[in-house]
């Protein structure tokens, strides 16, 4: 029993009941059976060391839905020697709070330690932030928020300055495949006691719709389990129909490491070069309604930005960009809408693979010749037998010509006159290859005048 179980919104995490939902049995026991979040918890990392030598301060957990804040919280409480008590922040007020930290003060001065943890701590007030603060600093309690929102706005200075915050990452859909596959073999605490069938097929779809909330994958899970009915051999199949009426969305045929995947991204990569916008937006709704990782297709569209457009149109790199940034800011399915406007962005704009042949070219070259030294008067001679030995001879200052180009080489002697870069006249680039004419033809001045 609790040593707090008799104060408002205290929680005594391991108290068993048939009712539970199944993200709820499925919490882990142990360090090992967590899944994700390697960078805290892998073998030897700072937070996991920490809490194998039951040698904690406070802290904070940073991290989107479903990822294993609260789990983790309840498993430091688990393996270490300490007193748990959980507060909501939805519940909890201030008068709450004090009580609870008047036994904690008690309690500490008999060398008992208190964590107390407060779930959604960006809820609080000022004033309810303010009532932990005395506590944490005279270490009567350590104390453990948990936040979806970025605390630097969302907690006060003062409490911020004495937790460490630790940043959570939304678990990968392999990750989550895993935890359901558990789930459905777990006799304890899972579905290992009942005939239950599910494709893998099936796990990852489920996976996939759930964005890197596990509490998710789970309830979807559940209550795919709960729909199955019962066939002649005592069997509950959960089949795409039925998980399409469980999700209420259609499934689309997808496999997401095999050649569908790789059909689909070709579609979508084809039909950005081809500028064909409309061709671009239903491969990408395809994909991503398929379940398809959204940050994958906004790297390939950073992709496509710089190998099929270029510097035909610059901008397109920073749409691009900014469409990553949005959807992670956003998540799933506002963010969609920035990555939809990516994908039209770089349909109309100008094509150009210049900047990908020229630099294919170089790495040909970098690859087949040999690696000639650095050109001594590109060298810098920042010592006086440098100086001495010719680095840095020869070497012209742009900026002390007029124009601000010489006719210096600055390839390797065996490259001397290699050209690259070609650029079209597509967009920004008719600009960069007629500044390029310009450049060649001063160049060819200044070496007829010298």
């Amino acid at each position: 029993m609790s040593l707090f179980s008799h104060l408002p919104n205290a929680a005594e995490p391991d108290v068993p009941a048939a009712n539970q939902p199944l993200a709820e049995r499925m919490r882990p026991r142990t360090l090992d059976e967590f899944i994700g979040q390697e960078k805290l918890l892998g073998p030897s990392k700072s937070l996991r060391v920490q809490i194998e030598n039951d040698n904690l301060g406070s802290m904070l957990f940073w991290g989107p839905p479903g990822c294993g804040k609260t789990t983790l919280a309840r498993l430091i409480a688990r393996l270490t020697s300490s007193e748990f008590v959980s507060f909501s922040a939805v519940l909890a007020g201030i008068k709450e709070i004090k009580e609870v930290m008047a036994v904690a003060e008690q309690k500490s001065r008999s060398g008992h330690r208190t964590i107390v943890f407060v779930d959604e701590v960006h809820r609080f007030n000022k004033a309810q932030q303010d009532a932990f603060l005395p506590h944490v600093e005279a270490g009567h309690i350590i104390f453990i928020g948990a936040t979806t929102e970025n605390p630097s706005f969302e907690v006060i200075s003062p409490l911020l300055s004495r937790t460490k915050v630790y940043v959570l990452d939304p678990l990968t859909t392999p990750q989550i495949a895993e935890l359901l596959r558990r789930a459905l073999n777990d006799k304890e605490h899972g579905f290992g006691n009942e005939s239950i069938e599910a494709s893998d097929d099936i796990l990852f779809r489920i996976a996939s719709f759930a964005n890197g909330d596990a509490r998710a994958a789970y309830n979807t899970l559940e209550l795919a389990v709960r729909s199955a009915k019962l066939n002649s051999a005592g069997v509950r199949t959960i089949t795409p129909e039925l998980l399409e009426d469980v999700l209420q969305r259609k499934l689309l045929r997808y496999d997401k490491a095999g050649e569908e995947h790789f059909n689909l991204i070709s579609a979508l990569h084809k039909s950005v070069r081809n500028s064909d916008p409309d061709a671009a937006l239903y491969w990408l709704a395809r994909m991503l309604e398929s379940g398809e990782d959204s940050l994958y297709l906004a790297r390939r569209m950073v992709r496509m930005a710089s190998e099929d457009i270029g510097l035909a149109e610059p901008g397109a790199l920073a749409v691009t960009l900014a469409a990553k940034d949005a959807f992670d800011f956003l998540g799933a399915p506002e963010g969609h809408l920035a990555l939809a406007q990516a994908a039209v962005y770089l349909s109309l704009a100008p094509k150009s693979n210049a900047l990908y042949t020229g630099y294919g070219a170089v790495l040909e070259d970098v690859q087949k010749t040999e690696a000639d030294p650095v050109p001594l008067h590109l060298r810098n001679a920042v010592t006086g037998l440098m100086k001495n030995i010719g680095y840095g001879a020869g070497y012209k200052y742009a900026h002390n010509f007029e124009e601000k180009v010489t006719d210096m080489s600055c390839l390797p002697d065996n490259l001397a006159g290699r050209t690259y870069y070609k650029p079209t006249d597509e967009g920004f680039e008719q600009r960069l290859r007629q500044r390029l004419d310009e450049i060649r033809k001063i160049k060819s001045k200044v070496s007829r005048e010298t």
